[in-house]
């Protein structure tokens, strides 16, 4: 599993969040819940697919550097995406004034291993990682339809 599929309105959907973001004074991170299907390997799927990027407020206390998906709004989310029969997929967040790689304090506050970790710029860039409870390991995103 090394890589991600990606459909083009979830994408889409994503970076449009990702510049609202930049817009704000000072810049600020948004984040969001990815929802598809996960890899099982049981089923043939050897990938984990995201169909669709639902935003999550950020309540962290400087959005300018950091995120924290606000956990009632987080369980609200999950919720309604396993209702429309996704399985979350993994989480994603910006980087409005620096390359879409993970940071130390990402590294620090990541918990969800085995998830997908996405994490995008507001000038298009988008970079997947599957979190493996150590480390992120990059992902390549296919694009789906």
């Amino acid at each position: 599993m090394n890589s991600l599929r990606l459909r083009t309105d979830a994408r889409d959907a994503i970076l449009a969040h990702a510049r609202e973001g930049a817009l704000t004074t000072p810049p600020s991170e948004v984040c969001g819940v990815l929802g598809g299907r996960r890899a099982s390997g049981d089923d043939g799927a050897d990938t984990d697919a995201v169909a669709v990027a639902e935003p999550v407020a950020n309540v962290a206390e400087d959005t300018r550097t950091q995120y924290v998906l606000d956990p009632a709004a987080t369980v609200e989310t999950i919720d309604a995406m396993e209702a429309d029969g996704h399985d979350v997929v993994g989480f994603y967040h910006s980087h409005p004034e620096s390359d879409p790689v993970p940071s130390r304090t990402d590294e620090q506050e990541a918990r969800w291993t085995g998830y997908v970790y996405l994490v995008c710029h507001p000038d298009g860039r988008l970079n997947a990682y599957r979190f493996t409870g150590d480390a992120f390991e990059p992902l390549e995103i296919v694009d789906a339809e």
